[in-house]
């Protein structure tokens, strides 16, 4: 690998492939924004769902092979299914009831802080160094940066009929937050469940094609009421199968094999890198605007992400980091 020839550790390595990760999750608003008469409870259900399929039928040999450990822990493999199952279909409500910006910033920013939480009941030792959380301190005000709009005043601002319309809108958006949490907790979780199982000897493949391949069983019924337009013209049907195969395929894939070098947190936090490359595709394609304060926030995402990419965990022998690759 030419980053091992580079001298990275696998940590590095881990990080990178997670980030690349990101920037294949940070393509889908963009890209869902090209079949706007599709649900995106419809598109969150296709995507992750057929990506879970065939993220199992690539595993399949690492599911035979790792098939009595995975059911030895056959309680954490069924929660983190469903928690896989519950991510796109809270994640989706919640941008479509909190607004693109907010709905994904609140999702994503959670993650890291959540996983964190999980690892800190469960794992038997945490290690959380001053560089992780200085850089979950500037990556989150970066990422609120990112999200802020200025409010518009209006002229109308005291009818009652506009204060009504603004209240019942505050409230959806309120709802829409919660949903955005209620992402980056079964997010956090389902990375957490890989990583441990990661962590008790079963394969990266096996860990992530046993969690995609049951959540895609539990999603793919949800078509039947959500799953209209996928495949009523060439552009629907291109961004469906689009979303299925590149970001939560390879991008998965992809976030698996980081995910055997890099602890649940700092995966999660590295994962800010999608609001970024979101915004940045949005402004290039879409032509939306960001304000200077905006850009500002990214400058600080990356240099959290510069931080969490360059770390290297301390006290890891040479020969545990060399084992994980075999």
């Amino acid at each position: 690998m030419l980053a091992m020839r580079c001298g990275f550790t696998q940590y590095q390595n881990g990080a990178m492939a997670i980030l690349f990760a990101a920037v294949l999750w940070g393509t889908t608003g963009v890209a869902a924004s090209f079949a706007p008469d599709i649900s995106p409870l419809g598109i969150g259900a296709f995507a992750m769902g057929v990506g879970g399929m065939m993220q199992a039928a690539l595993a399949h040999r690492k599911l035979k092979a790792n098939l009595a450990n995975l059911l030895q822990q056959k309680a954490l493999l069924l929660l983190s299914a469903l928690a896989l199952a519950i991510y796109p279909l809270a994640f989706y409500s919640s941008m479509r009831m909190a607004g693109v910006a907010v709905g994904t910033v609140v999702s994503i920013a959670s993650a890291p802080l959540f996983a964190a939480l999980l690892e800190c009941l469960f794992s038997k030792a945490l290690h959380l160094t001053k560089r992780w959380l200085i850089s979950v301190l500037i990556g989150l005000f970066g990422i609120a940066l990112l999200a802020y709009r200025e409010p518009q005043a209006s002229a109308l601002a005291t009818d009652v009929a506009v204060n009504l319309q603004q209240q019942a809108a505050q409230q959806r958006q309120l709802w829409g937050i919660a949903l955005g949490l209620l992402a980056g907790l079964t997010y956090a979780f389902y990375s957490w469940a890989a990583r441990s199982m990661i962590d008790s000897g079963v394969h990266s493949q096996a860990a992530m094609g046993s969690i995609f391949g049951l959540g895609a069983m539990l999603l793919l019924p949800s078509l039947f009421f959500t799953g209209d337009n996928l495949f009523s013209s060439p552009a629907n049907a291109l961004v469906s199968l689009y979303m299925a195969v590149i970001p939560m395929t390879l991008g998965y894939f992809a976030f698996g094999y980081g995910l055997r070098h890099v602890k649940a947190s700092s995966a999660s936090l590295l994962t800010l890198m999608e609001p970024v490359v979101a915004a940045i595709l949005a402004v290039l394609i879409i032509g939306e605007v960001i304000s200077p304060m905006g850009w500002f926030g990214m400058l600080l995402i990356m240099l959290c992400l510069i931080a969490q990419a360059t770390e290297k965990p301390p006290g890891v022998p040479v020969a545990i980091e060399r084992s994980a690759t075999t």
